[in-house]
């Protein structure tokens, strides 16, 4: 059993891979051995987060997942445990493992009872997995509310009822667990929208099986994976500045400078070579003396066409007038905020966006939910219900790499596999910590990186910093981030 932490790199499957996993797995053992599998792995699992625990109820649903929790029932109970199981199936109409579950259950002397327990030590949520296809409603849902409300400590099995297991969608109510254990895959919805919240931390447990097997045979390829640590960037002793990349960082409209300092402060302290700043206002400074190393250059003066260029943070509409020459020049190009508010509502740059596509030129869009349902002309809803599909369909119609942020942000690419970021955490949301994460993007691509690598590992890393934070330090402002690094 393995718990899942941020340093080491997860395959995600969907629905319909674990369940072909699955198949193939069970055509391996003999009867109603995976089940008994599971439910001996939730049972260990129980026993290691809470130790002390005396009464446990177990809430099964009538399916394989409440099988599950049946069969971790009957190892509780022979542990010496109180354990009461409140099962909404019947053995009539359960399925062949879950309905052989049921007996093991009551021939080993386990309480099935109509009702939740007044009180008790641990929850185990085993009523739907993966097998969720509307929202709980009935008595499903007041056992939900029940555990969501008691004090004590909640696992669930597999997926938290209400979690999509493929998008981290949540239906109302949902089990909001502190511990949640996958079992034979991870599935892609525990780590982003809403799974983080939802799932608590994250086991995994194989159940003795060599899943990577299962699907390297029968070509079952994942649908993202969870990032791992990135191996440490090594500089050359023999390197000068010319080494890592000319950044240039467009934007600042009036009012909106400081978005710009960010990125490129963020660049200067990722290891970029020389940032140039081109702001938007012509009227603002001339130099940072706080970061004198930032060289302050009028737009027309700069040539995009061997350097990173950073454009849109703080850009407001005044962003308009450079975006085709930065769009149809840039040799590198990270497009945010207000650059990618233009390109959505403009077909000719959307055109020309495709077509750095066609020619080779590196892009990396970073789009917040809002911007991209505006890209993809839908609603923030139908991003955030499907995260993955929206970041693969902005990066198929744009030809380009994408990062959606957010929780468990996705980065995406044309003939990639999507890989769902592991760090970050609520630190982050305060105002500048995207334009940050533009500037350590735009560092690694002038360093040499290739997009889909440079904006996995530049979100990685940011969500990193944050996660590093020091409790009683001061606040996690932008300008902390970008200077931490």
């Amino acid at each position: 059993m393995l718990r899942i932490d941020s340093l080491s790199r997860h395959a995600l499957y969907a629905v319909e891979a674990t369940r072909r996993i699955e198949t193939l797995a069970q055509s391996t053992l003999p009867p109603h051995s995976l089940m008994q599998r599971a439910g001996s792995a939730v049972a260990r699992l129980a026993l290691a987060l809470a130790p002390h625990s005396r009464r446990i109820w177990i809430a099964c649903g009538a399916g394989n997942n409440g099988g599950d929790g049946l069969e971790a029932a009957l190892h509780l109970q022979r542990s010496g445990k109180s354990v009461l199981v409140t099962w909404l199936g019947s053995p009539g109409t359960a399925p062949p493992d879950a309905s052989a579950s049921h007996q093991r259950a009551l021939a080993g002397g386990v309480r099935i009872a109509q009702s939740a327990p007044d009180d008790c030590d641990l929850c185990i949520d085993a009523l739907l997995g993966i097998g969720a296809a509307r929202a709980p409603q009935g008595q499903m849902a007041d056992w939900i509310r029940l555990m969501n409300a008691a004090s004590a400590m909640v696992l669930a099995v597999d997926v938290p009822t209400g979690l999509q297991a493929d998008t981290g969608a949540v239906a109302e109510p949902h089990i909001r667990a502190h511990h949640t254990l996958s079992l034979l895959t991870l599935k892609p919805g525990l780590f982003t929208a809403h799974g983080r919240d939802a799932s608590g931390t994250v086991w995994f447990d194989d159940l003795a099986l060599a899943t990577s097997v299962f699907s390297q045979q029968q070509a079952i390829t994942p649908a993202a994976w969870l990032a791992g640590e990135p191996a440490p960037a090594q500089r050359l002793h023999a390197s000068h500045k010319g080494s890592y990349g000319d950044i240039a960082i467009i934007g600042g409209a009036t009012g909106m400078t400081g978005a710009t300092l960010l990125a490129g402060s963020a660049a200067l302290h990722a290891g970029a070579g020389r940032v140039f700043v081109a702001l938007l206002d012509n009227d603002a400074m001339k130099v940072d003396i706080v970061q004198p190393e930032l060289m302050f250059r009028p737009i027309d003066s700069l040539d995009f066409k061997p350097m990173t260029v950073v454009c849109g943070c703080g850009g407001g509409d005044a962003i308009r007038g450079a975006l085709a020459r930065i769009l149809s020049t840039s040799a590198r190009l990270v497009i945010d905020a207000d650059a990618l508010n233009r390109i959505a509502v403009d077909s000719q740059f959307q055109t020309l966006l495709r077509a750095r596509g066609r020619r080779g030129s590196a892009t990396v869009l970073t789009p917040h939910p809002l911007e991209a349902a505006r890209l993809l002309d839908c609603a923030v809803l139908d991003v955030q219900g499907d995260r993955i599909a929206a970041a693969q369909l902005m990066a198929k119609r744009f030809d380009c790499t994408v990062v959606l942020k957010g929780s468990g942000s996705v980065v995406a690419a044309p003939d990639q596999t999507p890989v769902i970021n592991s760090t970050g955490n609520a630190r982050l949301a305060s105002a500048g910590t995207g334009d940050v994460l533009s500037g350590m993007i735009g560092a690694r691509l002038a360093a040499g990186m290739a997009p889909f690598e440079a904006a996995w590992q530049a979100v990685y890393h940011h969500g990193l910093l944050a996660d590093r934070w020091p409790p009683v330090a001061p606040a996690l402002t932008a300008a902390r981030l970008a200077q931490s690094q």
